[in-house]
């Protein structure tokens, strides 16, 4: 058979043919085409013809009811099919005046709408014209921008005034365990008892260091750290702190026990070599007080900063903040000093929580590596795990720049690992105490805040990336974080302004934290300090 198309591409006509198996040929004109090559152009010329349709359609309900169908094509498909140049239907006056800089009269001026619905009521009363519109729409728009990034910033500042003050709650605790300290012997206990002492230094148990001056926070991280462990026996847990701290602590855990786990408390000032001779810590410490002092202005100044953009700004306070510039923020560095006779400990900050058995930790194999922790670039979370390098480093400057990969993968500290006896075969500690220095003289434009940036450098090419599941951060960032997997993770971490014991804590977080504080002890009681 064969089909008979007409010139006009309307009539389509079966003709007797040789056989199906056969190419069908088919006559329009005095052209013979395959039956192929037919079925395929009507398929196309089907498809152009419903395409151009559905295009006039939209046309009209755009109101442009005058251009033709080919007109109106061209429009839409751009000059690389039909040649025709696009043609904009906003009035260029608008484009001019969104392009000119905006002055503070107009915004503040009276007829400025405060509000979105304002300035629809005031356009249909007025009726104006494309210039008066584009006008009062940028003025509006100028305005609230302002007011929005004003707001930004005030939370942003209040965050930081909460997340630096120190509770009265805590300050309370502090006090009532001092007085406790000072007249209850049973409150001055030597920690470990006597018998106990040899386990410090016997690498058969399981050593945890937590270096904290809050003793509410570390009296969680070690009731949650014994409770869910499988050989409580085996656990030590070495507490340091600072002097002022040291006899509240001390108070805290003699009268607390978490036997038959074995607890040491120890302040810095016992820490002979700490406190005599040069320690570049504390130098570092001292310079970079003065040097943020003299670069920031304090957080007025930051704050009154017009120019920068809110996030940035946050940044700023968030560096101002007094832990950034505390030696328990900078202590783990010389875990090798302070335990000299342990050959593998795990650092716990004392805004985590744990919720397994840590056991297992001391069976990974470290390939060699010091810093055992979890990678901060790969993860569902896409606010907290999805930190790099450039995330917490200067890439401007060309001593970074030259010296590291932005791109390279970010890790966390708040539970790591450290292989001590690899450690001691490095120059970690060296490294972490020049860039330092390079950093103050390079008026802290390396990095801004934190020992983590300087931790990245030190401890780059040393770190053994573990399981996820070992460490879940950002808990004290965003409330939206998934209860379920915060539930199943083995160690929580609140990193963040928004800290459990803080009443700018996420309710739904914080239960997590608060079900190891136990709320009828008379020193919480006390202090009035609650769940919620």
């Amino acid at each position: 058979m064969q089909l008979h198309i007409s010139p006009s591409l309307r009539h389509v006509t079966v003709l007797p043919g040789k056989g199906v198996r056969e190419f069908i040929k088919v006559k329009v004109g005095s052209r013979r085409l395959s039956y192929r090559m037919v079925f395929y152009s009507l398929l196309f010329f089907t498809f152009l013809l419903r395409f151009v349709f559905v295009l006039t359609a939209v046309d009209t309900i755009d109101g442009e009811r005058k251009c033709s169908t080919i007109g109106c094509l061209g429009k839409r498909l751009g000059p690389r099919i039909l040649r025709r140049k696009l043609e904009s239907t906003v009035p260029e006056v608008i484009y001019q005046v969104f392009q000119e800089p905006v002055s503070q009269d107009e915004i503040q001026g009276p007829g400025v709408p405060q509000t979105f619905d304002e300035f629809v009521a005031e356009m249909k009363d007025s009726r104006l014209d494309a210039k008066s519109f584009a006008v009062k729409l940028k003025s509006m728009v100028t305005l609230l921008e302002q007011k929005t990034r004003t707001a930004k910033i005030q939370e942003y500042l209040y965050r930081h005034v909460a997340s630096t003050s120190i509770p009265k709650q805590l300050h309370c605790l502090a006090l009532k365990l001092a007085n406790e300290h000072a007249n209850n012997a049973n409150a001055r206990l030597q920690l470990p008892s006597a018998e106990m002492v040899p386990s410090l230094v016997d690498n058969s148990y399981l050593h945890f260091v937590l270096a904290s001056d809050n003793i509410l926070a570390a009296s969680v991280v070690a009731s949650s750290l014994v409770r869910n462990s499988l050989r409580p026996q085996k656990v030590v847990l070495h507490v340091i702190t600072d002097r002022k701290t040291y006899s509240p602590m001390q108070a805290w855990f003699s009268l607390h026990p978490l036997t038959p786990a074995i607890i040491e408390v120890k302040g810095l000032h016992h820490f002979d070599w700490l406190t005599k001779g040069k320690v570049p810590v504390l130098e570092a410490m001292e310079k970079d007080q003065r040097a943020r002092s003299q670069f920031r202005g304090g957080s007025s100044a930051i704050v009154a900063n017009n120019t920068e953009k809110p996030n940035v700004i946050a940044a700023k306070l968030q560096a101002l903040s007094p832990k950034y510039n505390s030696l328990m923020n900078h202590i783990r560095i010389y875990l090798p000093e302070l335990f000299p006779s342990l050959n593998k400990i795990v650092f716990l900050d004392d805004d985590i929580v744990v919720q397994t058995d840590l056991s297992p930790l001391w069976d990974i194999d470290m390939n060699g590596k010091v810093n055992g922790a979890v990678e901060t670039c790969r993860g569902d979370d896409k606010f907290v795990m999805s930190k790099r390098f450039k995330s917490y480093l200067n890439f401007s400057h060309p001593l970074i720049s030259k010296s590291f990969d932005p791109n390279e993968c970010a890790w966390a500290y708040g539970m790591n690992i450290f292989d001590l006896e690899a450690w001691r075969k490095t120059n970690i500690s060296q490294t972490y105490h020049y860039w330092l220095e390079e950093n103050l003289k390079s008026d802290i434009s390396l990095w801004q805040l934190g020992t983590l940036p300087p931790g990245l450098i030190a401890f780059h090419g040393h770190v053994h990336i573990i399981d996820p599941f070992w460490h879940m951060l950002g808990l004290g960032y965003q409330d939206n974080t998934s209860i379920t997997d915060a539930e199943s993770a083995g160690v929580i971490h609140f990193n963040g302004r928004a800290k459990p014991w803080l009443d700018i804590a996420f309710p739904q977080l914080r239960r997590l934290w608060t079900k190891y504080v136990n709320f009828s002890d008379k020193f919480i009681k006390n202090c009035h300090i609650r769940p919620s």
